[in-house]
């Protein structure tokens, strides 16, 4: 049978079980785009920013079944995208970047877009693929998803030269997709001697990451079976319930939040599952952990990386999960409640809470306070998409997250710009859920524009921007040791017409009494499926504990000389003014 490539990978595509495409058609891809356009299984979406359709393709992969996949020409499309690429990379997540390509029948060089788009992408993709017949077009995506979702998930590149998709070209047959089987899990011995020494330890402690996020209910009951304090990363904030009496928040080290630095100061066996210990989930490395570390991961070239272990575990937590709760169950009874250790915890968490409360100040929005409010009013399901800056560790430390796949943000690539389109991939593959985003204004103004896409395709998420006029995070990290900030200002910018030019709705939340009410507002105007934007006037002039601790760590890391040199101009310039 004779097909074009467009249509092969459209078919394939649809066998993988891709639910939406995000790009811009360009000269490469035109016949790509006509074929997707007559799919019953896949919507193709246009964006303002190829960079904007990457960290949607993202939200899709993090928040359901279905892979995302970009379809953008080669060159500038590939380049624009190559940062939400590159954050899918670093954070483990499934991705498709399907892009044409410059004609592999001509001998003409420097043909339009012509770069050695592999060279560029081996350092974003886990690999790249370029088909160079139709009779691999079907087979080359196939295998290409088989290796985006296996293993530790990231991005695959698969280059379509244009003429391959244009033209029709001899196919043998048309296969169907079959996920490959499940390897043997083969680390028995391991399971058990990692029940040993948890079921040993006076103090276990859980850390788990975001390669838990299928295990959610699994680790809730081990941690139930220890009676073992759980602390997250920042990416796998959903992976514990936040309103569990074990959790004790975002990391556990010098820059965590009171209750999990107490909760882990005795810790002497720690499970860790799904993370890599990487600078952000331990604070810039500030974590004192204790000899006995089992650590679990998918990816075996992070066990003992940064820290040694005394097990560890390259598998699956899902998997691992479930051997492990059996041993500790045949190994013994389950720990009675730690009546102290769950008090403590609490009274922690209030602690930390009312020294927020005592930081108001006029006409500006308290942290706690509105995070105290959208979590009265957000269900349990609903979605919270991150940016990356000073709210990120505002909302780690604040807002507690109750249900699996709830929150989403970049961590480790850090890319600010995700959330205003990476709220609008989560939007369509959950649309019947409420998308909430937490965004500084910093970031926003990066991507703000692709609200465009979210009106174009009636999509009600919020945006809450944290409007203070600076690059708040850098800002406070250069005020501590430099008494100045330079190029952390923001120009004015008016939020209000920024919601005229894309189509969305506006609210103000000037001070503390407006919170319930534009809440209330912006959820209500969103369920008729138009965006909003609201301008959240925050004040930032109290200090996270993960900035503190991380200025601090870091700082405790520099030699003699450098410390005195660092005090010393801090002191001088404090002085003088």
């Amino acid at each position: 049978m004779k097909k074009t490539g467009a249509w092969l990978a459209t078919y394939a595509l649809e066998q993988i079980g891709a639910r939406f495409t995000f790009g811009i058609p360009g000269v490469h891809t035109t016949e790509l785009y006509d074929e997707l356009n007559n799919s019953q299984k896949i919507t193709p979406v246009l964006v303002t920013h190829e960079g904007g359709g990457a960290f949607m393709a993202d939200a899709v992969s993090r928040l359901s079944d279905s892979i995302g996949v970009l379809t953008v020409v080669p060159a500038a499309g590939l380049t624009h995208a190559s940062s939400g690429i590159g954050e899918a990379f670093l954070d483990g997540v499934p991705m498709l970047v399907i892009c044409g390509g410059p004609r592999s029948d001509s001998d003409y060089r420097f043909q339009l877009h012509q770069m050695d788009m592999h060279k560029f992408m081996s350092g974003l993709t886990k690999a790249t693929f370029k088909v160079t017949s139709h009779e691999q077009v079907v087979p080359t995506l196939f295998e290409a998803y088989a290796i985006a979702t296996g293993g530790e998930p990231g991005p695959v590149f698969i280059e379509l030269p244009v003429n391959i998709l244009l033209y029709t070209g001899e196919v043998s047959d048309l296969p169907r997709y079959a996920a490959p089987l499940p390897e043997p899990f083969g680390f028995e011995q391991e399971i058990l001697r990692a029940a040993e020494l948890l079921r040993h330890a006076k103090h276990p402690c859980l850390f788990v990451g975001w390669g838990t996020r299928n295990a959610f209910d699994q680790f809730k009951a081990v941690a139930e079976w220890l009676e073992a304090p759980v602390a997250t990363t920042l990416q796998g904030l959903s992976a514990f319930p936040g309103n569990h009496p074990l959790h004790v928040g975002f990391g556990f080290g010098a820059s965590a939040v009171p209750a999990a630095r107490n909760a882990f100061k005795d810790c002497d066996c720690l499970l860790a599952v799904g993370t890599r210990f990487s600078e952000i989930a331990t604070g810039s490395y500030g974590v004192d952990v204790p000899e006995n570390l089992i650590h679990i991961d998918i990816n075996p070239e992070t066990i003992g990386a940064n820290y040694p272990a005394k097990v560890g575990i390259p598998g699956d937590a899902a998997l691992v999960s479930n051997q492990l709760l059996k041993a500790l169950q045949a190994s013994g009874p389950r720990r009675a409640v730690q009546s102290a250790l769950r008090a403590q915890i609490r009274s922690d968490k209030e602690a930390y809470r009312q020294s927020w409360y005592k930081s108001d100040v006029p006409d500006r929005v308290n942290p706690a306070r509105f995070f105290d409010q959208l979590r009265l009013q957000t269900p349990d399901d609903g979605i919270i998409v991150v940016d990356d800056g000073n709210h990120t560790f505002l909302t780690a430390e604040l807002m507690p997250i109750h249900a699996p796949r709830s929150v989403i943000l970049p961590t480790d690539f850090n890319c600010m710009g995700y959330a205003v389109p990476a709220a609008i991939g989560a939007k369509l593959s959950h649309p019947g859920r409420l998308v909430q985003t937490i965004v500084g204004d910093g970031a926003f103004l990066m991507t703000c524009m692709e609200i465009l896409t979210a009106t174009s395709n009636h999509l009600g998420v919020i945006y809450y921007v944290f409007h203070d006029g600076e690059l708040s995070q850098i800002a406070q990290a250069q005020e501590i040791p430099y008494n100045r900030k330079p190029c952390t200002k923001l120009g004015p910018v008016n939020l209000e017409g920024v919601a005229l030019a894309t189509g969305a709705a506006f609210v103000r939340m000037p001070d503390n009494d407006s919170i319930d009410g534009a809440i209330r507002q912006a959820i209500e105007i969103s369920c008729s499926g138009r965006p909003v934007i609201v301008d959240v006037k925050i004040d930032y002039s109290k200090r996270t504990a993960f900035t503190e601790g991380a200025v601090k760590t870091n700082f405790q890391r520099f030699p003699l000389n450098q410390k005195v040199r660092t005090l010393t101009r801090a002191f001088t310039r404090r002085v003088t003014g």
